[in-house]
């Protein structure tokens, strides 16, 4: 490997932080690369990439219970099969005794976050949200409860937390303003995705972001100016997977993103932010068979079965294929245990909150 590339991720590995011109470097070598060299980086750097994530977390794996409570949107995102413009999705929303009863099945099973993700609908206001927030929370009192709901105002974030809700994943989707516009109507701006981000931290959310790797468009310079923004934001947790296009959208024949740039940017994340709480996603899983266990030899060390009741969730289609049966759904948690032990791994029964360090 080039000693210029070595210098730089011993650098980061180190101080934690690169110029956006340094991360934009790491990048374009790993691209540029042949797919022997490939391999060869990302195993170094994933090497680094577990051990830091065991210094903070040792071999405990994290299990999130994910519900997919509504497939409507008021949006009209490019890359998104229940955007608002698809007229062939079989729409849902969960009732609150639907929620209920799948958090009471994860509880049983184990899980001790729930995650609530959908689109951006309008059904579910404040006063709806923050009544299944105090439910959740009275009948489980050790339970942590991550929202993934979209932008929201500051003060609709903070009816929410206070009514209970400790975690929430907004992904910004790209840190570059260009880009953002090119996978996005008008009438959605990077601006309003960030001010977002900043009130949820602001409010104390543990506030989480994340993109997709190898969406229309994207470049070594955008994802460099992710990594940066990643760098300086700090999130609790980022979701990053590989970007998959659905066929009733305007990106359809997009290229797949990658597995293998998909991973090595989980492991300079880990790098960038040791502590962080990283997952292996769904997409990961969907696009290669064995991505869940390489994204957690990878430096991830967050898993996110699912919970939704089984009719509801092949209608959640965000993308073409989505997996969301065997071992991607909550009832197979024992099989994933088992996968998890094989690779020297322990899934923890536990809120998984951040580890300061």
């Amino acid at each position: 490997m080039d000693k210029n590339y070595l210098e730089l991720i011993k650098k980061l590995e180190t101080k934690k932080s690169l110029s956006t011109t340094e991360y934009e470097a790491i990048i374009s070598y790993y691209q540029n690369a042949n797919a022997k060299l490939q391999k060869e980086i990302r195993d170094y750097v994933s090497k680094k990439a577990v051990d830091a994530v065991k210094k903070v977390y040792g071999n405990a794996i994290f299990i999130r219970g994910l519900m997919e409570i509504s497939n409507y949107c008021k949006n009209d995102c490019l890359y998104c099969g229940i955007r608002r413009s698809n007229k062939e999705v079989e729409r849902y929303r969960l009732k609150k005794d639907d929620i209920l009863s799948a958090c009471e099945v994860g509880y049983d099973l184990g899980f001790r976050t729930f995650v609530l993700q959908g689109g951006e609908d309008p059904y579910y206001t404040d006063d709806i949200l923050c009544d299944i927030i105090k439910s959740i929370k009275e009948k489980y009192k050790d339970v942590a409860i991550t929202l993934s709901l979209g932008e929201k105002s500051k003060e609709s974030f903070k009816k929410l937390r206070d009514a209970g809700a400790d975690r929430y994943l907004l992904r910004h989707e790209t840190a570059d303003d260009n880009h953002y516009s090119l996978l996005h109507p008008e009438s959605m701006l990077l601006s309003s995705r960030m001010e977002s981000l900043n009130a949820l931290k602001e409010l104390g959310y543990q506030a989480g972001c994340g993109f997709m790797v190898g969406s229309p468009y994207q470049t070594a310079t955008t994802i460099a100016k992710d990594l940066k923004f990643i760098e300086e934001f700090k999130p609790a947790m980022c979701g990053i997977g590989p970007f998959i296009p659905h066929h009733n959208t305007p990106f359809k024949n997009m290229p797949k993103g990658d597995t293998g740039l998909t991973c090595y940017l989980l492991s300079l994340i880990r790098l960038i932010i040791p502590n962080i709480l990283l997952p292996a996603t769904t997409a990961l899983a969907t696009l290669s068979g064995n991505g869940r266990i390489e994204g957690i030899l990878s430096g991830a060390n967050v898993i996110m079965p699912n919970l939704s009741p089984l009719s509801n969730r092949k209608n959640y289609e965000i993308y073409d294929n989505k997996a969301y049966q065997n071992d991607e759904a909550a009832e197979s948690i024992e099989l994933i245990k088992e996968q998890m032990k094989n690779i020297g791994y322990e899934i923890v029964i536990d809120r998984g909150d951040v580890k300061k360090i």
